[in-house]
């Protein structure tokens, strides 16, 4: 089986200090994860996150006994994958993403968008 060329990583914004902040088991299980979306790969944790139609928005939940904690990112780009946000959710109304916690994918997927078209012109004019 051939192996896949792995893509690099980007953190967004907060979220490697975001991370950095998690327990440590869970910061290994969210490594291990995004690890399999750098090779092309999908962990079975991670889900499409919902109100990201075709946006490659994916999440990994994973618990332990603090509570529930989430990890962000997007493939959607040839280029790299981008970690958008890294949080422990504290909300508890059920399982969907808290709005604050979605304005913040929305607002650094923007910024990878814009990055992407700014290093593909640059690609482009040399």
């Amino acid at each position: 089986m051939p192996v896949s060329k792995e893509k690099p990583l980007f953190w967004l914004g907060s979220s490697k200090k975001d991370l950095l902040t998690l327990p440590v088991e869970v910061r290994k299980f969210f490594g291990h994860a995004l690890d399999f979306a750098q090779h092309g790969e999908q962990h079975v944790s991670a889900k499409v996150l919902k109100g990201f139609a075709g946006a490659g928005v994916l999440e990994i939940v994973e618990d332990d006994v603090a509570g529930t904690y989430r990890a962000v990112y997007t493939v959607k780009f040839a280029e790299a994958v981008f970690v958008l946000h890294c949080f422990q959710k504290k909300s508890k109304s059920g399982i969907a993403t808290p709005k604050q916690d979605m304005d913040i994918v929305r607002s650094r997927l923007k910024t990878v968008e814009a990055l992407i078209k700014e290093w593909r012109n640059e690609k482009a004019d040399r």
